[in-house]
């Protein structure tokens, strides 16, 4: 056999065992060679870290703190004090008959000055608009355009009436909240603003102005009513009730109060209890309520910083105790395990 011949198989062989190899391309970067920061966490780093971290925190914690007891709050459940003691027994045979009188008066005494703009949110406890079923159950396209009016095969089981498609078709809609609130003081009445309570991006782009509702609330009855004269575009009630909640408790805007109430002020409310929270032992609320930057009362996102904060200086202040009173040098190799425990030694 020619040795030349051996050494072009050889070669051969060698360049096919290279094509069927799974070892990747050399890179630096597969080999993890490219230039990298890699800080040292020094003790004098990470107390500095959290130091840092509590001198900012803890300021914001007591700034939002502050702006929450600041925000001015009415909160009054009607459910149960809007319905005849007659009927005290069968708050549901009241809600769904048409023959009795839904309306009820209240009294809120407004106990700091609120200055305006004042909103007003109603509040259902105990219903999960974040159903499955009930969060599928609507036409996008139907409330974007007329032109899809009759796609309704999403909106199972409120989609036609024997006069035709409904508009807007789907659970969502069909139960719109329809309880109504109206405000006085002095015998003199209070405006409720109900322009501009949805997102612009709504108005502009989700509810058509070429849509107007139609064969709507004409089977069963489930919650408000909508004016057919008038295009969703401009429905801003059902633009809000559209958004659903991602929680059983919520509150949505109901409109806005555009003048100051001042401290000890009372303020008569006429209801109309229609809504039916009484078959799933729902709640309702009125809420009143100021703002300030960090928008509602909510103390938790000042807690939560102050807890931060307060960690962080404690962890800070345990680290320089333990770094002056047990020192350890940094780098020590007699800190390792292999030389603390040398082969063949017992523990």
């Amino acid at each position: 056999m020619n040795p030349g011949d051996s050494d072009g198989a050889s070669e051969t062989s060698s360049v096919a065992a290279k094509k069927n190899s799974k070892k990747p391309k050399y890179s630096r970067f597969t080999q993890q060679e490219l230039p990298a920061c890699k800080p040292i966490l020094t003790p004098g780093w990470v107390i500095t870290a959290f130091i840092c971290i509590g001198v900012i925190f803890i300021p914001i914690g007591l700034a939002s703190l502050f702006a929450s007891e600041n925000v001015v709050e009415i909160v009054d459940r009607y459910d149960k004090d809007c319905v005849p003691s007659t009927y005290n027994g069968s708050m549901l045979e009241f809600i769904q008959s048409s023959e009795t009188d839904k309306t009820c008066i209240k009294t809120l005494t407004v106990p700091k000055k609120m200055k305006q703009p004042i909103f007003v949110y109603y509040q259902l406890d105990n219903f999960y608009q974040n159903h499955r079923r009930y969060v599928k159950s609507r036409s996008d396209k139907q409330l974007r355009s007329k032109a899809f009016a009759d796609v309704v095969e999403d909106c199972k089981p409120e989609t036609v009436t024997e006069a035709g498609p409904i508009v807007p078709c789907g659970l969502i809609a069909w139960s719109l909240f329809n309880d109504t609130y109206g405000f006085s003081k002095n015998n003199k009445t209070i405006q409720v603003n109900k322009k501009g309570i949805a997102w612009k991006s709504d108005r502009q782009h989700k509810f058509g102005s070429d849509v107007y509702p139609k064969n709507f609330q004409q089977g069963w009855i489930g919650g408000a009513k909508l004016d057919e004269n008038v295009p969703l575009s401009e429905q801003e009630d059902l633009m809000v009730w559209m958004r659903t909640a991602a929680l059983p408790t919520f509150r949505k805007l109901y409109g806005k109060i555009e003048e100051d109430l001042d401290a000890n002020q009372n303020i008569t409310v006429v209801i109309q209890n229609n809504y039916n929270t009484y078959s799933f032992s729902g709640d309702k609320k009125l809420v009143l309520s100021t703002t300030s930057w960090i928008g509602g009362k909510n103390d938790f996102l000042g807690v939560a910083y102050l807890t931060v904060g307060g960690l962080c200086l404690f962890l800070a202040i345990s680290f320089i105790l333990l770094y002056v009173f047990r020192p350890r040098p940094l780098g020590d190799p007699s800190y390792l395990s292999w030389n603390k425990n040398p082969a063949g030694t017992m523990n």
